[in-house]
């Protein structure tokens, strides 16, 4: 076929048509001649099924064929299906009249796809083509008119109006053609003798047989048939019946006679002798089958697959020697056996999903095909159980992997989930495949405290930054989302906050003291520590921590009775006649700390008479063992120690003086004189030595002070008794009247300056109304000191001046 005729018939059949459009079931379809060029467009396929292209992008849309063979392929950025490679409807489709490529389109997050055919249409491209370019007959001369001679078909790939449409005989001399339409579209062709034959006249015959189809332009194939014409042979093999059927089992072994057939003749001899034929010259039949030239079996001589052919019609030829012949039909059904296992074909699938999915998220598109028919082709589809998934059929033999509930990472991170497909054949077969799935983590654990609360001790004086204990937390959740950190929430402990008491680690959860503890001030307190993991947003957990202060032996026991002072001495008096056991007095005391450590005794250290007292163990008490007798002195001494029950234990001592004696004046001549601590005594006469040498000089220096006063103020009054200067009025600005009775609040003060003749003239001063002067201002002193000068002048005896 020239360049030009291809050009022109693919230019009359390219077009693309929407044949179906479902916007249900997602599926598209489209037409398209074959031979089309490579990038040529089919259709637009984002418009037609609504897609969008950022979805086609974002969803990497894709292409999924169930074998490998591509010829169309997916442009996203355009949105439209573009041919990949040269399509020949004739290589695609050897034995169907339809021609169509099926395939999906997949689309992720979330998983669909969408069927599409493309239907390929059959452009004129074959010529119409006999098996044999030649072919020979032995006619006799005596073949009566109307004698039929099967010939040879012709083939042409093409189908519909582009195949066979017509044959042509020529000359038609002798012979006619003559075709009959079978019931699946092809024409038998036949030679029928019109005109006897004469060997005499023409001893050989050659004829053209022309194959046309019907497309445009037309093509068409020519065969030669020549025929010898022989002597009389007046009777044709006769087959017992025109159509024969048989049925074989797929994978058959070759050899397996499939049928047999049968003619007779009525001649006799070599005219009798029958020879049986395939004439198919269609198809793979020549292939698969074979005929026994003498007594017409149909044996296998190829492997037979149901899936390839379902069924083979074998044209068949009986012919004598004498060139007669005749024909039949055998029609051989391929019986299906279960020989195809399922095949499972992951369409799209996820390998990690996050947990919290909602339900009936798809993970995997799997298409299922059988190419086995019948019960044999019925799959069915199943997965493991104890997971939270399943198969959910979309479409026939497709389905969906789907969430069945909802995911917990913490309790499974990952999955491998068995497909297993099986068919009804008997027996079965079936076929499995494993998904791994893994679980993606979020955080939707808060973290979870080892215990409902803590509880510690600390011993008191304990080093500041002593590690006391640690709390744990854990978290379900992974990575990130399971890293806890330990926060101290703000609180108070006695209005103080307790983040001056104790710290907490933030990676590890040590909880350390900031401070030395005292039991005497606080015995427990409580805070409450936070866990909170680095997920986003953060999720946390609290636990009250609680810590006891244990106590230790740092106090010595304290005496409350009998007080012991400094000067006084304080006896307890016991009458003569006591009894035995009467109880002098009782030791009190106490200790702050706590437990053991606070549990006191009482021992007598020392006594001036050991024999007279005892002081109780546990209570302090101090009591007579004997008889008080005259002889015992009237000063009694006893020293008490009280020890508490510490390791090591800490004491106190108190000395209790007991008089023994029947009056109060007869103790009190006695302890007159009662010796004072020596050490008491050393320390009282320093302090007194002490403060009699300050007084003293206190008392000199204060002495020798006021004389130096008085001495100066007697040399200024004479320098102003003998000066010789005018008198000036002064106004001290800060001297005010005290009283505030006269009208002026103000005292007028004057300075005298007299010569020496002075003494002898009469002056007379307005004495003040108010001798009370108040001085404001430090800086005033000079002037009251002149005020006393004057005044000490005037109130000499000598004195001219009178003051009224």
């Amino acid at each position: 076929m020239s360049d030009r005729t291809m050009t022109r018939q693919v230019g009359l059949l390219l077009f693309i048509s929407v044949v179906s459009l479902s916007s249900v079931l997602g599926q598209a379809s489209y037409s398209i001649p074959e031979e089309m060029a490579k990038g040529s467009l089919v259709g637009n396929i984002g418009q037609d099924l609504g897609l969008e292209i950022k979805r086609l992008i974002s969803g990497k849309a894709k292409i999924y064929t169930r074998n490998n063979d591509e010829y169309i392929e997916l442009n996203r950025e355009r949105g439209v299906l573009l041919v990949k490679e040269r399509i020949d409807r004739e290589v695609l489709c050897t034995e169907t009249a339809l021609c169509a490529l099926h395939f999906q389109i997949i689309l992720e997050n979330p998983m669909e796809f969408y069927s599409v055919t493309v239907q390929i249409t059959d452009i004129n491209d074959n010529a119409p083509t006999f098996e044999k370019n030649k072919i020979a007959f032995n006619i006799s001369e005596s073949a009566i008119t109307g004698g039929k001679f099967i010939l040879e078909r012709a083939e042409d790939l093409d189908v519909g109006i582009n195949n066979v449409q017509n044959y042509e005989l020529k000359p038609t001399d002798n012979f006619a053609l003559k075709l009959h339409n079978n019931a699946d579209g092809n024409k038998n062709v036949e030679m029928v003798l019109q005109k006897p034959l004469d060997r005499e006249k023409q001893e050989q015959i050659s004829l053209v047989l022309t194959a046309v189809d019907g497309g445009e332009p037309q093509m068409s194939g020519t065969m030669l048939i020549v025929i010898t014409v022989l002597d009389a042979n007046d009777n044709a093999p006769v087959f017992t019946q025109p159509t024969y059927k048989a049925t074989v089992t797929e994978n058959s072994p070759k050899g397996t006679v499939v049928a047999t057939v049968t003619a007779s003749d009525a001649d006799q001899g070599s005219n009798g002798k029958i020879t049986y034929s395939i004439t198919n010259t269609l198809g793979n039949v020549r292939k698969m089958f074979e005929v026994n030239k003498e007594n017409g079996e149909v044996s296998l001589i190829g492997d037979i697959d149901f899936e390839k052919s379902r069924n083979f019609q074998i044209h068949l030829r009986a012919s004598d020697d004498g060139g007669l012949t005749d024909s039949c039909k055998l029609i051989i059904d391929v019986r299906d056996v279960n020989d195809n296992k399922p095949e499972i074909n992951i369409m799209s699938k996820s390998n990690v999903i996050s947990e919290d999915a909602k339900q009936n998220t798809v993970v995997t598109m799997i298409n299922i095909e059988d190419l086995d028919s019948g019960e044999n082709g019925v799959v069915k589809c199943f997965i493991s159980e104890n997971v939270p998934f399943f198969l959910k059929s979309s479409t026939n033999n497709f389905y969906s992997l789907v969430t069945d509930s909802d995911l917990d990472r913490e309790r499974a991170s990952e999955y491998n989930i068995t497909v297993t497909c099986s068919d009804e054949g008997v027996p079965s077969l079936s076929s499995s495949v494993t998904l791994t799935l893994q679980i993606s983590d979020v955080n939707d654990n808060a973290p979870v405290f080892e215990r409902s609360s803590y509880e510690a001790y600390v011993v008191e004086n304990n080093t500041p930054g002593l590690s006391i204990f640690t709390v744990k937390a854990r978290d379900a959740d992974w990575n990130q989302n399971a890293r806890v950190s330990y926060i101290l929430e703000d609180s108070s402990v006695n209005g103080v906050p307790v983040s001056s008491y104790v710290s907490v680690s933030a990676d590890s959860g040590v909880i350390h003291a900031v401070r030395s503890f005292d039991y005497e001030q606080i015995k427990d307190f409580h805070f409450r520590v936070k866990a909170q993991d680095g997920g986003s947003p953060p999720l946390s957990s609290n636990v009250t921590v609680k810590i006891m202060i244990q106590d230790q032996n740092d106090n010595p026991p304290q005496v409350l009775y009998p007080v012991q002072t400094g000067g006084s001495v304080v006896a307890e008096m016991v009458p003569r006649s006591a009894d035995v056991g009467y109880l002098v007095t009782k030791v009190v005391a106490v200790d702050v700390d706590s437990g053991q450590n606070a549990w006191l005794s009482y021992k007598l250290q020392k006594a001036t008479d050991r024999a007279l007292f005892e002081v109780g163990l546990q209570n302090g008490e101090i009591r007579t063992i004997r008889q008080v007798t005259d002889k015992d002195a009237v000063k009694q001494r006893l020293t008490v120690i009280v020890e508490d029950n510490g390791q090591p234990s800490r004491s106190a001592t108190v000395i209790v003086n007991v008089a023994v004696a029947d009056s109060f004046p007869e103790v009190l001549s006695e302890f007159t004189d009662f010796p004072h601590d020596k050490e008491y005594n050393d320390n009282l006469t320093f302090y007194l030595v002490l403060a009699l040498a300050v007084v003293s000089f206190l008392f000199i220096t204060c002495l020798v002070v006021i004389i130096s006063v008085k001495i100066y103020r007697w040399r200024q009054s004479r320098i102003l008794y003998h000066s010789n200067l005018p008198v000036i009025p002064y106004y001290p600005p800060r001297y005010s009247d005290t009283l505030g009775t006269g009208t002026l609040p103000h005292v007028y003060n004057y300075e005298v300056c007299r010569t020496t003749d002075s003494r002898k003239s009469d002056c007379k001063f307005g004495r003040a109304g108010s001798q009370n002067v108040l001085i404001m201002d430090p800086s005033s002193t000079g002037t009251m000191q002149r005020i006393q000068s004057e005044k000490s002048i005037l109130d000499e005896p000598d004195s001219p001046l009178e003051v009224s």
